[in-house]
């Protein structure tokens, strides 16, 4: 919005040509929703707790968590108004990328959102029935993905890449909508399955966004693609302003969501950050790379895939309890050591990710 005004005041002032540069645009969305994260956080906190919309505890999880009820939630609300005011004002509107990725975010928080206003003012133990839930994040991420095949430019944007090789790029036709949508939707069920400690899945998905959020600003240049021999998409460039807001946003959450949480993200938060970390992988063309940046929410989904066939398949379970953090809770490791740990686990993997920038 503000990218407007900027031309608009250039024709009075050459100085303001600065805020055509992406990295300066990127810096500042980062700092604006950081600021309103810090500024509407504790007006948030105040809000939830009056209204007691506070977090139930199941009685089948690890003991430590029961001094957690009651503990405001819904607090990805917070995430996700940052995240919107931050890209509205700073990125340039008139690119489809910034439209898909922000409009699934928001659809992705809506749907959480009523699934946690169910469960936590109606009291509805069960939320929104999963078959609901399911639906919707499946109606979104078809539109979105079917949206970015019929209005694709260059064939660039619906091939398949694969890292570490230069000249694996795959035409996939109509397979390229089944696969967005496989990405966005499990991406977004992933992070939600990993928001179960505080601060767990909010530090893996900025870790996550600022690595993708690299190679969309490479993919965006024609020079730096070229030299590293990974697509060129000339509208990429532009996602790394609402990677930068999400990145500012996740971090004033975690302000308030460090251990031990003052607020949780709820399904709101959770559901939308994996649907925008899924469409940002499909944009920049790098799902395997979205893989192996979140190898941690891919373990957490996985172990809960296990859990649910070894019980069916045999009557006994292979881990203490799923998804695998509350494993390591249950094996007597403190919740911050866990989410530290897993901290670790997707900053080293962010790192192997980016690697494959050169290893080609």
């Amino acid at each position: 919005m503000l990218l407007y005004f900027a031309d608009y005041l250039m024709t009075y002032e050459g100085g303001f040509r600065v805020f055509h540069y992406l990295t300066f645009r990127a810096i500042l969305g980062a700092l604006t929703s950081l600021i309103i994260s810090f500024i509407i956080g504790p007006f948030m906190i105040r809000k939830l707790t009056l209204k007691k919309i506070g977090q139930s505890i199941r009685e089948l999880g690890p003991q430590s968590h029961y001094e957690k009820a009651g503990t405001p939630t819904m607090g990805g609300t917070l995430i996700l108004v940052a995240i919107a005011f931050s890209t509205l004002l700073w990125a340039d509107l008139s690119n489809r990328y910034i439209w898909v990725i922000l409009l699934v975010t928001l659809g992705y928080g809506v749907i959480g959102f009523i699934d946690d206003y169910r469960k936590v003012v109606k009291r509805n133990s069960d939320g929104l029935p999963a078959k609901a839930k399911y639906f919707w994040q499946s109606v979104i991420g078809f539109m979105a993905a079917f949206f970015l095949y019929q209005t694709a430019i260059i064939p660039a944007e619906t091939q398949f890449f694969v890292p570490f090789f230069k000249d694996v790029m795959l035409d996939m036709g109509w397979m390229y909508i089944v696969l967005s949508y496989f990405v966005i939707v499990g991406t977004s069920n992933a992070v939600n399955l990993t928001d179960g400690l505080d601060g767990l899945a909010i530090m893996p998905t900025v870790m996550v966004a600022a690595g993708l959020g690299i190679f969309a600003y490479l993919s965006g240049h024609a020079g730096f693609s070229g030299y590293l021999a990974i697509p060129y998409l000339p509208n990429a460039g532009e996602l790394i302003v609402f990677c930068a807001a999400l990145i500012g946003a996740g971090l004033g959450f975690l302000w308030f969501n460090t251990y031990p949480a003052m607020v949780f993200m709820g399904d709101v938060g959770a559901l939308a950050l994996g649907g925008a970390l899924g469409v940002l992988a499909v944009l920049v063309r790098q799902e395997i790379v979205l893989v192996i940046m979140g190898g941690v929410f891919v373990m957490e989904t996985v172990s809960v895939i296990i859990q649910v066939a070894s019980y069916k398949m045999t009557g006994k379970r292979v881990f203490k309890m799923a998804p695998i953090h509350h494993h390591f809770e249950l094996k007597g490791w403190p919740e911050p050591r866990v989410i530290v740990r897993f901290w670790i686990i997707t900053f080293i993997l962010v790192l192997v990710g980016l690697a494959t920038l050169k290893l080609r």
